[in-house]
């Protein structure tokens, strides 16, 4: 039986990435994104087996309206990814934690974590009602296990992401739920890479011992086999993803 992906933010970038791994690989894959039209004109590129939803994760209705739509088309969900996340703002990112406004820090902290809860719970009882379990993965980064000197808003709502995946993985393993987290280093999404200087990206680069920057499809490669039975032994893990900067 085909698996029933969910991918949040796959109209571009990493999102992008992941949906065209799992649709190679024979799945269905939802995608979604704020705007539907995007979401449904990434279909187009991909597969048949591909649907493009409308979700904001931060409006409650937007959620129900959605799962009220897997319920009624697929009626489960095997694998659920949550990628979506606040944007990389350089305003933002390169102030230091006492210059960080309350309003910056909850606006990231709604989306990055409040959101991946928000999903996760309501495609939880999906799982469990279809008896055969899941695995939900979740888009953390380095910083959130290692610290940095920029982007504490971010550092922040990701290790709330980190937190999270533990619950889920210890509280519902022995209903054959899985979780676990993405842990990034420096991915060349457009989102990122394409909003950095020149000298900032050769400064990244030099950050981790395999001296480059990873690519999105490394990525989608290893949430593909995390979430295949190959990982059926393991749950609640940090998988970092960086050239090895953090050995952790």
């Amino acid at each position: 039986m085909e698996k029933v992906i969910v991918i949040t933010g796959a109209s571009n970038g990493l999102g992008l990435a992941m949906a065209r791994e799992f649709t190679q690989n024979g799945s269905t894959v939802v995608i979604t994104s704020r705007k539907k039209r995007l979401a449904e004109k990434t279909c187009t590129m991909l597969s048949d087996n591909c649907q493009g939803l409308e979700l904001d994760i931060t409006d409650r209705s937007s959620v129900s309206k959605f799962l009220k739509n897997i319920r009624n088309t697929h009626g489960r969900v095997d694998v659920l990814i949550n990628n979506a996340g606040y944007p990389f703002k350089r305003k933002i990112w390169f102030k230091k934690l006492h210059e960080i406004s309350d309003k910056e820090l909850v606006d990231i902290i709604q989306v990055d974590l409040v959101g991946s809860f928000r999903l996760s719970k309501e495609i939880i009882p999906l799982m469990l009602k279809h008896g055969s379990g899941g695995v939900i993965i979740n888009i953390a980064s380095t910083p959130a296990v290692s610290g940095h000197i920029y982007g504490s808003p971010y550092s922040m709502a990701k290790a709330g992401v980190v937190s999270l995946t533990k619950h889920i993985a210890l509280e519902y393993a022995s209903q054959k739920i899985r979780a676990y987290s993405l842990v990034l280093g420096n991915i060349a999404t457009e989102a990122t890479y394409d909003s950095l200087s020149g000298y900032e990206k050769v400064k990244a680069t030099e950050e981790n011992a395999m001296k480059r920057w990873g690519k999105p499809e490394e990525v989608a490669k290893i949430a593909a086999c995390v979430a295949s039975d190959s990982f059926s032994y393991a749950t609640g893990n940090n998988i970092v993803i960086d050239g090895g900067t953090v050995i952790h």
